[in-house]
């Protein structure tokens, strides 16, 4: 049965149908916005995989280069492995959705999210995210939705829903819940106070309502009947058996100092747990006693919080871990820094280029180069843990990204620091919040490389526990057990000024405004304390760029240049490169960078190109090579590769008889330019009073200097002493020889002149 509901949504109509296409799965919808479409659809196996102890979701988001009128570029001209975009959008769906699936389904479960047509506008990801709850709500599986998500913007004081695509804007806010409060965020920002973000919240949860009660409505006439979901019987008496026998062993694994220390006992009284019920394992898997020795662990420490106000680790609710920084900690790169936080550990690494070196992104919006990067990497050893190492996962692309809103918004404009910037963070342990150590030690980092930020930026990761009746505890700093075991996990990251980023999850089925506003004002007390930690590394971007790092110089030349400067097929820029070793951009408006970490390189490159792609000036000196011999002159190579005639009678004051006597191919000489006569042919002389000034004389004051004879005094060579040497053997030949008629030529126009 099709069925299609609409309604005017910002400024356009979104609608949602089923049972048009795709009916082969539990759920299909698609979504329309504008011209943009998505198909969402959600399988589930019909049976739940016992051997997991977790929940198998899988959520995949799929651009399709079709729906933007596009053809796949490379050699294979089909979609391939999916892009950061694509994991980006993929997790975006994943994480609102997730915590709303019946606790004991563990059926695997795949939601796919396709773009159909896109129509430069209206952004698919949220669309996506509306379609997968929709799917879900009419497919009969165990999902406690709907939920609604939607993008906002601020501008000029004020807050805009669903802003197209390309628009600037001082923010750009996710946000995903349901009609009781919120479940995902995730956003970033120009420095925005807390009361600000705030109230983007709010307006974003209200602006999605409306959608809720569509996907309602759809519900109501197209969903299938629900799956049906076993309950554990035995779950609270397998419960408080382990909790009788095994209470005490976990408060003494739990008051181990380091996370080593309590893994490893923690591990041992999981251990115990499991065999305590090994004689009833017809009764109990294995997967299931360690599933309830977890919610015990899950609750002690959620009522020791509660009750005595106290951590595992015996912090308060805002204490924060100790904070040490190190800055220049390698010698070769452009800029590093490490930043320590408890058991927490993060290098940073800087490194400077040129706009060859920024990314080029090929998405549904068309092509656009990036110039900043910031890539995470989270080896295995950092948790003391062996696995494959492999190309990044889902984790680093999102974690990073998270750190590159966060260092975004105080990077200086192209305009004021011309270098693509990478940030590499390579997280060398970890025991919680190793993305916000991320943006730390970048900020360090990028101070340290001299890259000139508007202010310092630091990261801090909130957690929650609250109870069923309501009774919460906000924690400041969260550790891997917290993270593991809490309710919420809240990131934000800013300056002294404001937030700049901001990622919230959560696992219970939503979060109010109350405890929201409460978790940012406590984020901005931490995040405070921390930039005063960092300043004792480094409180503000060096003066001078790192040795190590490229100088760039950027001048402009005119557009009918370029083909002059890149020569045929690149030859000849590709003999400036190859001639100074430095890098050369050149973009289409005649924009030139270059750049080398050697300063006379780059003054050499810079030059040739210069000579190349502008005009001598008049009345300028420049070092000239003769490199043809004339009788009535000589060509010289003046200016990079221009050539000019110097003409006899302006080689010398005195008169010149032969060119030859004065000059000889390959003499350095200095030459002055006087311009160009009619013909566009340089005008060029010997003739002016100081060699060393750019100052020309008047060719009048030139013209009016006696000429004299004015031979070239070579020194006599052993080849001219010998009387049988060809060089005399010419001599003696042209002395005997009568007058030709190009000597009377010649001698004609000396006497005329």
């Amino acid at each position: 049965m099709e069925v299609k509901k609409e309604i005017a949504w910002g400024d356009g109509t979104l609608s949602i149908e089923t049972g048009r296409w795709a009916n082969q799965a539990d759920g299909s919808v698609v979504v329309r916005h504008g011209d943009t479409m998505v198909l969402c659809t959600v399988v589930a196996a019909k049976k739940a995989n016992s051997e997991v102890d977790f929940f198998p979701l899988t959520v995949n988001y799929i651009e399709k280069a079709y729906a933007a009128g596009k053809i796949p570029g490379g050699f294979i001209k089909r979609e391939g492995r999916p892009s950061e975009h694509e994991t980006l959008v993929s997790r975006l769906i994943d994480r609102p959705i997730r915590p709303l699936f019946h606790k004991n389904f563990k059926n695997e479960t795949q939601v796919i999210c396709t773009v159909l047509s896109f129509d430069g506008e209206n952004d698919p990801d949220i669309l996506s995210i509306i379609g997968a709850s929709a799917a879900l709500t009419i497919s009969g599986i165990p999902f406690l939705g709907p939920i609604a998500a939607a993008r906002i913007g601020y501008e000029n004081g004020e807050f805009i829903l669903n802003p197209k695509v390309g628009h600037d804007s001082n923010l750009n806010l996710i946000i995903a819940g349901s009609s009781e409060g919120v479940l995902m965020v995730e956003s970033g920002s120009n420095q925005l106070t807390e009361k600000e973000m705030l109230a983007a919240l709010k307006f974003g949860h209200e602006s999605y309502q409306p959608v809720i009660e569509m996907i309602t409505e759809l519900a109501e006439e197209a969903a299938k009947d629900p799956w049906e979901v076993s309950e554990e019987s035995d779950s609270d008496a397998v419960i408080e058996e382990i909790t009788a026998n095994f209470l005490s062993d976990i408060e003494e694994a739990y008051a181990q100092g380091s996370k080593h220390e309590r893994l490893e006992a923690m591990a041992k009284v999981r251990e115990a747990a499991v065999a305590h019920f090994a004689d009833r394992e017809e009764e109990f898997s294995e997967n299931f006693i360690e599933e309830m020795f977890k919610e015990v662990c899950s609750r002690f420490m959620r009522d020791k919080l509660l009750s005595t106000g106290k951590r595992i680790d015996d912090r308060s609710s805002t204490d924060i871990r100790p904070i040490s920084t190190e800055v220049s900690v390698l010698p070769k790169v452009h800029g590093s820094a490490v930043f320590n936080r408890g058991e927490t550990q993060a290098l940073a690494v800087t490194t400077l280029g040129t706009s060859q070196d920024e990314q080029l992104v090929d998405g549904l919006t068309g092509e656009y180069s990036e110039r900043f990067l910031l890539h995470y990497n989270f080896p295995p050893f950092s948790v003391g843990e062996i696995s494959r190492l492999g190309s990044p996962g889902r984790r680093e692309i999102g974690h990073g990204r998270l750190a590159w809103r966060a260092v975004s918004q105080v990077l200086p404009t192209k305009e004021e620091f011309p270098y693509a910037v990478r940030v590499v963070s390579e997280v060398l342990a970890c025991n919680g919040s190793s993305s916000m150590a991320t943006i730390c030690g970048a900020s360090l980092s990028l101070m340290d490389a001299g890259v000139p930020l508007k202010s310092a930026v630091a990261g801090i990761a909130m957690g929650l526990v609250i109870d069923s009746d309501g009774n919460y505890v906000i924690l400041s700093d969260i550790m891997a057990e917290e993270d593991h075991l809490g309710d919420m996990d809240f990131k934000v990251a800013g300056t002294e000024n404001g937030i700049t980023a901001l990622q919230m999850d959560i696992k219970v089925t939503s979060v109010t405004f109350d405890i929201l506003e409460k978790a940012l004002k406590q984020a901005r007390d931490g995040r405070l304390y921390i930039l005063g930690e960092m300043s004792k590394g480094i409180s503000e971007p060096r003066k001078e760029l790192n040795e190590n790092a490229p100088r760039l110089v950027t001048f402009a030349i005119a557009k009918d240049k370029i083909r002059e400067v890149i020569g045929s097929g690149g030859k000849v820029i590709r003999e400036i490169i190859d001639a100074t070793g430095a890098k050369i951009d050149i973009d289409d408006d005649g924009n030139v960078t270059v750049a080398s970490a050697c300063g006379t390189s780059l003054e050499k490159a810079v030059n040739m190109i210069k000579e190349i792609a502008y005009d001598p000036e008049p009345g300028t000196v420049y070092n000239a090579k003769v490199v043809k011999i004339m009788e009535f002159g000589a060509f010289v190579n003046f200016y990079g590769t221009r050539e000019g005639l110097v003409h006899v009678s302006e080689i010398a004051d005195e008169r010149v008889e032969d060119v030859s006597d004065v000059l000889a191919e390959g003499d350095e000489v200095k030459v002055l330019f006087k311009g160009y006569d009619s013909k566009g042919r340089a005008r060029l002389t010997m003739r002016f009073k100081d060699k060393s000034s750019h100052e020309s004389e008047s060719s009048d004051e030139a013209d009016a200097k006696p000429k004299k004879s004015c031979k070239r005094k070579r020194p006599a060579s052993k080849e001219s002493e010998d009387p049988e040497s060809p060089a005399a053997k010419r001599k003696k030949k042209a002395d005997s020889e009568e007058e030709t008629p190009k000597k009377r030529g010649r001698k004609k126009r000396e006497t005329l002149r």
